[in-house]
């Protein structure tokens, strides 16, 4: 595990795009459904157990959570969609802010896209990959709970996945995740990197 992950800890919560912190340089936001396993993949890859909160009842996350690396970089916890228990004039007012927030805020260099590996891509989660590709966004999508199939089930949905968005979906990349069996960590942890700058870090360190 990358030990840069390891620091990170709760900033804050911010209802809209006008109370997000200022002076961050660089953030990756974490986007699924919300049994998705997002919390618990914050969890693994920042190896805590407790910093994203998990809950069995959907819709808990009702705002952008900030976990802050360092004073320049944050991942982005933002609400998890396909909450059937979150009344529908509260929906509206996250796509609102979620919108707004993906559309305007300059620090996101990239969005982590979970889903479950045995549900594949839904509407919404298609929904969001077409978004960010019109936003030229860069996506990770981790397909979680990969320890739930066999190997070979969770490597031809892999395949599967990876063809589909093939032709539809530029600068996306997609691989297995699960925080159970701690797979996927690296490659995330890479490409999070790459998004979150930390070879400046590096370069900053040597004389």
């Amino acid at each position: 595990m990358n030990p840069f992950y390891h620091r990170a800890e709760y900033l804050l919560n911010a209802p809209n795009l006008k109370t997000t912190p200022e002076g961050i340089e660089y953030e990756v936001a974490f986007a699924g459904r919300s049994n998705a396993g997002k919390s618990s993949a914050i969890n693994t890859l920042t190896h805590q157990k407790s910093l994203a909160r998990t809950s069995k009842t959907p819709g808990r996350t009702q705002e952008l959570v900030y976990f802050k690396l360092d004073d320049q970089r944050c991942l982005v916890d933002l609400p998890g969609y396909g909450y059937a228990k979150v009344p529908p004039n509260v929906q509206q007012k996250w796509q609102i802010e979620l919108e707004r927030y993906l559309e305007k805020r300059s620090a996101l260099n990239g969005l982590v896209l979970l889903v479950d590996i045995r549900r594949s891509l839904g509407e919404h989660d298609m929904q969001m990959i077409e978004y960010a590709r019109h936003l030229q966004l860069d996506m990770y999508i981790a397909l979680t709970k990969a320890d739930k199939l066999s190997r070979n089930a969770a490597k031809n949905t892999l395949f599967a996945v990876q063809k589909l968005l093939n032709d539809s979906a530029t600068n996306t990349q997609v691989e297995l995740f699960s925080s159970l069996k701690k797979e996927g960590i690296k490659e995330l942890h890479h490409w999070l990197d790459e998004h979150l700058n930390t070879a400046e870090i590096t370069n900053k360190k040597k004389p």
